[in-house]
């Protein structure tokens, strides 16, 4: 294969058939998340880390290469499945691993680029160095294999029980630590301490692995604004801190971001002036969400179904914020509520950037994205609404990402199964709803191709993954999509 069209990296849509993905399975560095330090690592709860290998990503890593990369599972489950490989399928660095080109694994790419040693020398001594390790740890660090110092960068423990640094469990949701746009790479610039590894590594992965070689030009990442070190503690508005889960790729020329309790103001303006630049997209919209641990990043209050479909939080609804549903004291006291927990959405296009344009609600904006920018007409614009919009099933299911969903093709997403009203609601909107197993069975025995399904609900095990508060649309960096639907 020619290995400038294996290794292309090429966005520009939501819901485009889905190519390549970046994931990180879950590591043992998530299986070692504690009470004390749960909210320090960005968690609500512990996890299960066996049931969340084994009863629920691992399904994840089976339909995705089911529909990218078949060839490497096709005919093999079985036997990939037998108790007596102890998951070796699964497992980064093992022999039986998967190994595909299509459903990269980050832990492989790190293994890779520390086989050079002048990488490896970099990367330990700037890691050692973000977290104060000692002059002789550093040097023990660097007599690690590859493939183990890679573990001990994701778990900080080298043999599962001395620690040298915290882990970073929250690796696995790839889509915070860059986005594709169009044939750029957007870096992240976490807010949180527990995640600057994550963003050192990636930044690394990015600049040295082969996979990304042709695209060392194209890789934009945000700068601290002049003299942020002299700004005080609390002045978190004036610092440039961007995630993944903000930015969202709606068409070849309009991308999304969010300003949100992890993304900041200047770092949203920032990166939409740095694509302009760059002649990367005309249009972006920024889309400030109330800074809540509950909303986190816009892609837990809505995402993308299909080009004329999306699932929102219900809250966002032009119903909602404009107060239709309360009485007129309501609706007075509404307006007063403070600005920081305002909805707001600015529109910029980049020749015509002094006269902004905004939307009133979120769904004006999603609506306008369908017609405006993908050709739907308005009159076959749905938008499906988390816990069918009930009380108190919306704001609950909305928690465990209702709203947070991975379209592999157009109209075909991935959902948690504990979601019962949302799924209800996409029946309602004339979508198949499967459960995996069944889904995976019939593709096993050649009832069904993965190319013919359409208009689908996919529901994933969930018990676990949705306590590390985070659904598919999270555990995805998507590399290469289709331009075309459907």
């Amino acid at each position: 294969m020619d290995m400038a069209v294996e290794n292309r990296i090429h966005v520009t849509s939501e819901t485009g058939k889905l190519r390549r993905v970046l994931v990180h399975s879950p590591d043992s560095g998530l299986g070692k998340v504690v009470p004390s330090k749960a909210q320090d690592w960005l968690f609500e709860d512990i996890v299960h880390l066996d049931t969340i290998r084994r009863n629920e990503y691992d399904y994840y890593i089976k339909l995705l290469l089911y529909f990218l990369d078949e060839e490497k599972i096709k005919g093999r489950l079985a036997e990939i499945d037998d108790p007596a490989s102890n998951r070796g399928f699964y497992k980064p660095g093992h022999g039986d691993f998967y190994r595909s080109d299509k459903v990269v694994e980050l832990q492989v790419l790190l293994t890779e680029i520390l086989e050079n040693p002048s990488i490896k020398s970099q990367l330990v001594a700037s890691v050692c160095a973000i977290e104060a390790c000692s002059y002789d740890i550093q040097q023990k660090m660097m007599g690690y294999a590859p493939a183990t110092l890679a573990r001990v960068f994701f778990s900080g423990t080298y043999n599962e029980t001395e620690f040298i640094f915290p882990p970073i469990p929250n690796f696995i949701f790839t889509r915070d630590i860059g986005i594709v746009v169009n044939d750029y790479i957007l870096l992240n610039k976490p807010k949180k301490e527990a995640r600057k590894r994550e963003a050192l590594i990636a930044k690394y992965i990015f600049h040295h692995h082969p996979i990304f070689s042709g695209y060392k030009d194209r890789i934009i990442e945000l700068t601290d604004t002049q003299h942020h070190f002299l700004l005080p503690k609390d002045s978190a508005t004036e610092k440039v801190t961007l995630e993944g889960g903000d930015v969202m790729v709606v068409s070849k020329e309009h991308v999304l971001i969010g300003v949100s309790e992890r993304t900041s103001r200047v770092a949203a303006a920032q990166a939409i002036t740095k694509l302009f630049e760059h002649g990367v997209v005309s249009k972006a919209t920024i889309v400030k969400i109330p800074s809540k641990r509950d909303y986190m990043h816009i892609d837990t209050v809505f995402t993308q179904v299909k080009k004329n479909v999306w699932v929102m939080l219900g809250d966002f609804s032009r119903e909602r914020l404009k107060g239709l549903q309360v009485d007129e004291v309501h609706r007075a006291l509404r307006i007063q509520t403070h600005k920081a927990d305002r909805l707001e959405i600015i529109q910029f296009e980049k020749n015509n950037i002094a006269n902004p344009r905004r939307f009133e609600s979120l769904e004006d904006l999603l609506v306008d994205i369908s017609v405006s920018d993908l050709g739907c007409s308005a009159a076959d614009v749905r938008i499906i609404l988390s816990g069918n919009n009930e009380f108190p099933y919306d704001a609950r299911e909305q928690w465990t990402d209702s709203c947070n969903l991975l379209a592999i093709q157009d109209g075909v997403v991935l959902g948690y199964d504990r979601n019962d009203r949302t799924t209800a609601a996409f029946r309602e909107a004339g979508f198949d709803v499967v459960d995996v197993n069944t889904l995976l069975a019939d593709l096993e025995a050649g009832r069904l191709s993965a190319d013919r399904l359409v208009d689908t609900l996919v529901l994933m095990p969930s018990a676990e993954l949705s306590r590390a508060r985070g659904g598919f649309h999270c555990m995805s960096m998507p590399l290469l999509r289709d331009d075309k639907f459907g």
